[in-house]
């Protein structure tokens, strides 16, 4: 876990501050009070309005390894609890994904409608603490099956960008708490062709293969 609580406005602010894209942010100082104000009360709507619901992306990677950057909170809901958060303008919609606006702060929904989403909600969720409050979180074995998920898409459609990131992600979960990852497979047999799935194996396999050869450079940790 991280060593720190995680504050998630303050990642968020920094992300969209950093972000050499949005080049007038410097200059709204609305913006970065919005967003501090937004991420407490969202939580707090999804509370009041009995929203089961599990925090997943950039934000869950941060309350177990330090480094990540993202300008927006990822949840697991039902598609059907939107209706409950009708302050959130929806902008775009399909099957298994929204992306909407809570004033300045970017919310992006994984739905349950997606069985290996609604098994993570259900099977791999751990309270954890962050600065604002207690939130349910992916554990990390939860957000491995989702970055081993949706590994093949961002090869297929070429989101080099996205592969490097995701695979990071794994390593760095890897590297730090050394997981079981059969039953981790086991799992994903029933979401993922099976060629996908011996791929995302071999990934795994060469990622554990380099943190072995890593730990043994140089004579390996120093004494």
């Amino acid at each position: 876990m991280a060593d720190h609580l995680v504050d998630i406005g303050e990642v968020i602010v920094h992300g969209v501050l950093f972000d050499p894209k949005n080049t007038k942010a410097w200059r709204n100082m609305d913006l970065v009070q919005n967003i501090y104000r937004a991420v407490p009360r969202l939580f707090e709507l999804l509370e009041e309005r009995g929203v089961q619901y599990v925090l997943v992306g950039g934000i869950a990677m941060l309350a177990y390894v330090d480094g990540r950057n993202t300008q927006d909170i990822d949840l697991i809901v039902d598609p059907d609890d939107l209706a409950k958060l009708p302050e959130i303008g929806i902008e775009d919609r399909n099957q298994g994904f929204a992306r909407g606006w809570f004033g300045d702060l970017a919310v992006d929904f994984l739905f349950t409608s997606e069985k290996l989403f609604d098994t993570i909600r259900q099977k791999y969720v751990s309270a954890k603490r962050f600065a604002e409050r207690e939130v349910p979180c992916a554990t990390v074995e939860g957000l491995l099956l989702m970055k081993l998920f949706a590994l093949p898409d961002k090869y297929r459609r070429a989101h080099f960008d996205k592969v490097r990131l995701y695979e990071k992600d794994v390593a760095d979960l890897i590297e730090r708490y050394q997981p079981n990852v059969t039953p981790l497979f086991d799992e994903l047999t029933k979401h993922m062709l099976p060629s996908d799935v011996d791929e995302v194996r071999k990934i795994v396999a060469d990622i554990e293969d380099r943190i072995a050869r890593q730990s043994q450079r140089f004579g390996g940790a120093s004494q």
